[in-house]
């Protein structure tokens, strides 16, 4: 765990932003730390002095694992993933498209219960492609329409496709959240047309403190999540899981240390 190291984003060396949680398993689904071109060095006097968290996952010894989802709301298959989740009576973290909130905030309005919502961009583009400005008012946009279609304040944000780049961490930095990344993910590409075998990659993959990617919007190829959820809820239970979502999963770390 580095506190205040630096971080390279994109070639630009952020020195007073730290990375508080990096991978720490080889073969680890992170993605990567650049993916940008707009250049970061230039508005740090913009934000000043900062240290971010960019998590991967959260460091307990306790077996607690957080579901993420990305991308919905939306008509197709997000009811459904709630449907499941409500079935197993376990939580997870939903890093919802802003517009997509302002569409379908009635899927989910009254369903949310013990479930996170987080920042996942306005529209999905690449933020590691905008200036500073540019991301700092597509972040708040979604904040808002968060906060006023489904009374929940985010705390945490997920930039579309991982990417780190540009400016990202500066400007969620400076809207206050941290940023949660991922170690495990639903292949959907792999594991397409064999949901049990997604399920079995998973519970046996799957360390204390892993945050888990899937997705509740897009093609077909979405449904392995799905499919796969009930086995893959089901087999890390009986190695003695507990789901938590991710703000849970970092105030179980913060609890420890302290």
């Amino acid at each position: 765990m580095f506190r205040g190291a630096g971080l390279a984003v994109s070639g630009a060396a952020l020195g007073a932003v730290g990375v508080s949680e990096i991978p720490r398993w080889c073969g680890w689904d992170h993605p990567p730390l650049s993916g940008g071109y707009a250049a970061a060095a230039d508005n740090q006097a913009a934000v000043g002095s900062s240290s971010v968290n960019v998590r991967y996952f959260v460091e307990t010894t306790r077996p607690l694992v957080a579901l993420t989802f990305d991308d919905g709301p939306a008509p197709r298959y997000t009811p459904l993933f709630l449907d499941v989740l409500e079935d197993a009576g376990i939580p997870a973290t939903f890093f919802m498209v802003g517009r997509n909130v302002r569409d379908h905030a009635d899927l989910v309005q009254d369903r949310l219960g013990r479930h996170e919502v987080g920042n996942h961009s306005w529209a999905h583009r690449d933020l590691a492609t905008m200036d500073l400005p540019g991301i700092q008012d597509d972040l708040r946009r979604t904040h808002t329409v968060i906060q006023e279609k489904l009374g929940r304040t985010p705390v945490l944000m997920r930039p579309p496709f991982g990417h780190l780049g540009g400016s990202t961490v500066l400007a969620a930095d400076s809207l206050g959240y941290d940023l949660v990344l991922w170690d495990r993910q639903m292949r959907e590409r792999r594991f397409a047309d064999d949901p049990a075998a997604q399920a079995r990659d998973l519970v046996e993959t799957v360390r204390p403190g892993s945050i888990v990617l899937a997705h509740d919007v897009g093609d077909k190829r979405r449904l392995v999540a799905l499919r796969a959820l009930h086995d893959l809820v089901a087999g890390l239970k009986a190695r003695g899981f507990e789901f938590v979502t991710v703000s849970e999963l970092i105030a179980d770390r913060s609890t420890s240390v302290s």
